[in-house]
């Protein structure tokens, strides 16, 4: 892939994998739980506080399950990972990158809406 190419990728693809409502609600909530889990789990490492450093890891693990949860409710599955470097690639960029660009460009608040007026006109 050429460089940029897994941003642009990701990028291109997030509002078709970024529709429902309950995906939407939960990557609001716990998109900055994985970050400050991060930060969390660093700060440990580099003052050799080891409680933190599992308190930032717990807080990943479980953003990282319950955000899967949340794709797993959408109409358009993710593409699976092809190995562990791309998940992890995948998993960060999307967290650091490109969900605040989605977030900050008004793209959630969009598919937000999107997906409440598609709630209504089924009723």
């Amino acid at each position: 892939m050429e460089p940029g190419g897994l941003a642009r990728w990701q990028w291109d693809g997030y509002p078709l994998y970024h529709q429902s409502r309950t995906n939407l609600l939960i990557h609001i909530v716990l998109v900055p739980v994985f970050l400050g889990g991060n930060i969390a789990l660093l700060a440990g490492i580099a003052l050799r506080f080891w409680l933190l450093v599992l308190a930032g890891f717990a807080a990943m693990a479980i953003s990282f399950a319950v955000q899967g949860y949340g794709h797993g409710r959408e109409a358009n599955p993710s593409i699976p990972f092809s190995g562990p470097a791309n998940a992890s690639a995948r998993v960060f960029l999307e967290q650091w990158v490109t969900f605040p660009r989605f977030f900050f460009s008004g793209g959630w608040s969009r598919a937000l809406r999107s997906e409440s007026l598609r709630i209504r006109q089924k009723n």
